[in-house]
Formats: structure tokens, sequence, C-alpha cells
């Protein structure tokens, strides 16, 4: 058995498979190497009686031989049947399907902070039609930096207002 082991090579990796029952109410993953290894995998997770038959849920193709096995993707998604059950199509439901519409607009909104002092960065991005977009990064970067920019603009509207006042109660002044 050594020798044949030797000459046979180094056994495929393990696969990953999506097995459900013949009504599809229970759906589960299996790895396996090997169709036979599937095969057992499959009915034990499923709990069906022996013997079971592998076949693709999609259109219901029987896979009975290794090299075939061997030829389907990783993540298929095949049929368990025993004895007795059929494969049939999966019933197509509209209500599942997601209604075609092109929408006028859309507007995104993201928060983001690119160093742990900042206050956060917000970028909006707004999609016309689906084809047109445009996008606007607002960053605010320290805190420290947006309190000293807030008193700047708080001064300059308070000397602003204490000017119009005297040059409005000149006027009064001289007019009275």
């Amino acid at each position: 058995s050594m020798t044949q082991q030797l000459l046979a090579g180094p056994a495929p990796p393990p696969r990953p498979y999506r097995v459900c029952n013949w009504d599809r109410s229970l759906r589960k993953g299996v790895m396996a190497p090997s169709l036979a290894e599937l095969l057992r995998q499959a009915q034990s997770a499923l709990a069906l009686p022996a013997p079971i038959v592998l076949v693709l849920d999609e259109d219901g193709t029987a896979v009975e031989t290794e090299s075939f096995f061997r030829t389907l993707e990783e993540g298929t998604a095949l049929m368990a049947l025993s004895k007795e059950q059929t494969w049939t199509a999966p019933k197509v439901s509209l209500s599942r399907k997601p209604p075609r519409r092109i929408d006028v607009a859309c507007v995104t909104f993201d928060l983001y902070k690119t160093n742990p002092k900042d206050l956060g960065c917000l970028n909006v991005k707004a999609t016309l039609y689906g084809t047109y977009s445009m996008s606007y990064d607002l960053r605010c970067y320290g805190a420290r930096r947006l309190v000293k920019e807030a008193l700047r603009w708080t001064l300059f509207t308070m000397q602003a207002t204490g000017h119009v006042l005297l040059g409005t109660s000149c006027y009064m002044q001289q007019l009275l």
C-alpha cells in the first residue's frame, strides 16, 4: 500500500462544495478531495439514507465519475438525491429579482479618519443618471486647528459688528 501511495503521488487538496437535499430546504458546505469522499460527507451532513447520487443543482447533470468531478469548480452547488428522489428545476420567484431601475440621482456620504488626532473627514459623492459623478472631500484636521479657526471667525464678526455699531451711532448723532 505504501508503494501505491508513492506511485499515485500526493493526494489532491480538499475543495469546497455546496450540497443541498432534494427540495433545497437544507443546504450545507463540505470540503472534499474526491468524489467518494464528497458522497460520504454529503450523506452525513444531510443525514440521508445510503446510497445517494449527486447531481448539479443548476441543471440536474449526474456527477458519477471522478474525472467529471475534477472538472467542477470550487463552490459548485450540488444536490444529493437518495432512492426515488428526482431533480426538479428551482422555482424562480419574481419577488427575489431586484427591479431594474435607473436612479436619477444618488448621493453618498462617507466619514473617515486619516489620523487618530483628526476630527474626521467627510466625502460627499453625487451620481446623476448612473453616469455623471462629482465628489467633494471636506477634511477637518485636528481639534485645536478647528477651535482656532472658529475663534478667529468669532473675533472677526464681533469686530465687524462693533465697527458697524460705532459708525451707525456717529451717523445718528450727527443726524439728531
